[in-house]
């Protein structure tokens, strides 16, 4: 996953602050483009929006070849927006957009692979596709990484599918059919969710660094996850332990 931000500088001081990151200089090759580390380790990455790209952060899904799933988008009702092309020996990378309108990406690793700690605080914890067309999304993902779906709930207060990589016992990602309680102005799109050790204190401290709360903490089956902006506007999930777990 990276971020795209229309201050670099900013964006670094704000996820330096809140998960403790530090930042590599930008290689020769890839410009501006700024791997972000914990504990040394790559997490993530934060880059400068071009073109009025917005600042937003961006998910990426692994695939052993960009061009054969470039095709496979494209059959199945997505569109490809960018790409496939390679970046330099680090791997290929592709941008594409759902059947509903969310933005997602793809990379076929080379020299890196991609994250190097996940699942621990101050690294990714999971991602999930907000959408109001699921009769189009499901079968798309379903067919395109060849996920197994499994129905978590359904109605029209909530919505919500779990996908389920081949051969994985843990699930990959999430769907989430956008229904009243999500603002109609809030469009499509791909939710990153960090693992942190406390979601109250994490947004306190969003808050404290200039961010906003858009969904204050509340315990779920996966633990208590809260939705919040950076202080330039980018959205984005955490999760921690219940509160209150016995």
């Amino acid at each position: 996953m990276d971020l795209t931000v229309a201050d670099l500088e900013a964006g670094k001081r704000f996820y330096a602050e809140l998960f403790g990151w530090t930042f590599e200089a930008g290689a020769e090759a890839f410009g501006d483009y700024t791997p972000a580390l914990k504990d040394g380790k790559n997490v993530a990455a934060l880059a400068p929006a071009q073109g009025g790209a917005p600042t937003a952060w961006n998910l990426y899904f692994s695939t052993p070849d960009v061009e054969a799933l470039a095709r496979r988008i494209a059959e199945a009702g997505g569109k490809v927006t960018g790409g496939p092309f390679p970046i330099a020996d680090a791997g290929s990378v592709l941008q594409a957009v759902d059947p509903g309108g969310a933005a997602f990406g793809a990379w076929q690793p080379g020299t890196r692979a991609g994250f190097e700690l996940q699942g621990v605080p101050g690294s990714f914890f999971w991602p999930e596709i907000y959408t109001r067309a699921k009769a189009d999304v499901d079968p798309f993902y379903e067919t395109v990484f060849g996920f197994n779906g499994q129905q978590i709930s359904e109605g029209t207060e909530f919505d919500f599918k779990l996908w389920f990589a081949p051969g994985a016992q843990q699930p990959t990602a999430g769907r989430l059919q956008m229904g009243a309680f999500v603002p109609e102005e809030v469009p499509a799109h791909a939710l990153v969710y960090f693992s942190v050790e406390d979601t109250d204190a994490t947004v306190a401290k969003v808050r404290e660094l200039g961010g906003s709360v858009s969904r204050e903490p509340s315990d779920s089956p996966f633990g208590r996850s809260a939705l919040v902006s950076d202080d330039q506007g980018a959205r984005f999930a955490v999760m921690g332990p219940v509160k209150n777990a016995g």
